[in-house]
């Protein structure tokens, strides 16, 4: 019965929740900040690279101000991350309806803009506030960026739109066919924005950080929402489905939000705030891919006394050390193979706690907010997010503790693998 209700309502929930529309939108548009992101971190490395002699020689050269200058490009692109997600999701999404991207991307940055409350100098001179384009924005992005998109689509499929003759030049026949929807979906955004105005609340994103952006950065930022992210990937890949690209889409805002707060922090010279970001599980989690396989990798490759597993080690060991693991998790299989579902469990697990417990306590350094690729092998990623030597030893000491969960299982597999071969043999 149990069984039943598994395969028939609960996978298949889940595998139409990873293939949806606005899921897919929302993962790509928020992967599109990701190489801004990157660049910035490189900069970033280069203006705090943790070595004092390094410091003193850049400080001697080119003056005391020098990691401010080299953090410029940094700021520009941390700065504006809320601005790539809603012009990344909005023209996602839009594409996925077969509706104009660049016509609906437009409205929905003017959209977005419309939420933000603008500063008044002195002189008179309105500025848009720098911190709500960047994390601090990425909630109201993502809504503005799914909600006034499908608002969009709905009235250009109610043929709500401007038609020009086929000679005019399709550039300018989609900006006039962008004018009545667009302009419906400003005037909606206008009046929510006067609404909220006028209630206590006093604007938008005061509204999104009571209800949504401080209750989840704080559920994410403790150890038991951190294990059970966590467990929610685990168990989606263990069903087939994508688990790390299925909880990111919903987690990625957060998990960016709480790395951004790192990096502003460290530019100020504060505390690290948050210990769960993107590069918790990245970097420390996620070594040789979900189900932290690094281990298993390596052992498939040199420990295997089966043929079979002796092949496939060969194969896995090499995209596993890049945190790549589909042909361990498809090959070996992890998928539905109820003999592999608790260290696939268990090993992430582990390094969750540990990981956690580590920098919770200052036994190792929190990540300084630089977005390391996750593609980045262990040891030098763990060393790179921290800017400390005890970030790649954590790295060391988590995947040692993955390997001896997950031996006892590597073994039986083998040797039922191996007395397969030797009665096929006979």
């Amino acid at each position: 019965m149990a069984s039943n209700v598994l395969n028939e309502k609960i996978i298949p929930f889940f595998q139409k929740l990873s293939g949806s529309r606005h899921l897919v939108a929302l993962r790509d548009g928020m992967t599109a900040a990701v190489p801004m992101i990157i660049i910035g971190s490189v900069f970033m490395i280069v203006a705090q690279f943790p070595i004092q002699g390094y410091q003193d020689f850049m400080a001697h050269t080119f003056g005391a101000n020098w990691a401010t200058v080299v953090q410029y490009p940094t700021n520009a692109s941390f700065h504006i991350m809320g601005l790539v997600a809603v012009a990344g999701i909005s023209y996602n999404l839009a594409k996925s309806y077969k509706v104009d991207p660049f016509s609906a991307m437009v409205v929905a940055i003017g959209a977005f803009i419309l939420t933000i409350p603008l500063k008044v100098d002195k002189a008179g001179a309105m500025w848009v506030p720098l911190q709500q384009l960047d994390s601090s924005g990425l909630f109201i992005a993502i809504l503005v960026g799914l909600f006034i998109t499908d608002l969009y689509v709905w009235l250009v499929h109610k043929n709500l739109t401007i038609k020009m003759p086929a000679t005019v030049p399709p550039a300018v026949s989609n900006s006039f066919a962008s004018l009545f929807p667009g302009a419906l979906a400003l005037i909606l955004m206008w009046v929510i924005r006067m609404a909220v105005e006028a209630s206590p609340m006093e604007s938008i994103p005061n509204i999104i950080n009571f209800v949504l952006q401080e209750p989840l950065s704080h559920l994410n930022n403790s150890l038991p929402g951190a294990i059970i992210v966590e467990l929610f990937v685990c168990l989606l890949w263990f069903f087939g489905i994508h688990g790390a690209n299925t909880v990111s889409g919903v987690m990625m805002p957060i998990w960016l939000g709480a790395m951004t707060q790192n990096a502003n922090a460290l530019q100020a010279g504060k505390e690290l705030p948050n210990i769960v970001t993107q590069q918790f599980y990245d970097n420390f989690v996620h070594m040789g891919g979900s189900g932290a396989t690094i281990g298993l990798a390596f052992m498939l490759a040199f420990l295997s006394k089966s043929k079979e597993f002796k092949t496939l080690g060969k194969l896995v060991v090499g995209p596993a050390f890049f945190n790549v693991n589909e042909p361990i998790v498809f090959g070996m299989p992890v998928v539905m193979n109820y003999k592999m579902l608790l260290p696939f469990v268990l090993a992430p697990m582990a390094n969750v706690i540990t990981t956690y417990t580590a920098m919770s306590t200052g036994i190792v350094a929190k990540t300084m907010g630089v977005m390391v690729p996750w593609t980045t092998p262990p040891i030098i990623s763990g060393y790179l997010a921290t800017g400390h030597l005890s970030g790649a030893v954590l790295q060391i000491v988590n995947i040692v503790i993955d390997g001896l969960i997950y031996y006892v299982f590597f073994k039986s597999m083998d040797r039922n693998h191996l007395a397969e071969e030797k009665g096929e043999v006979a």
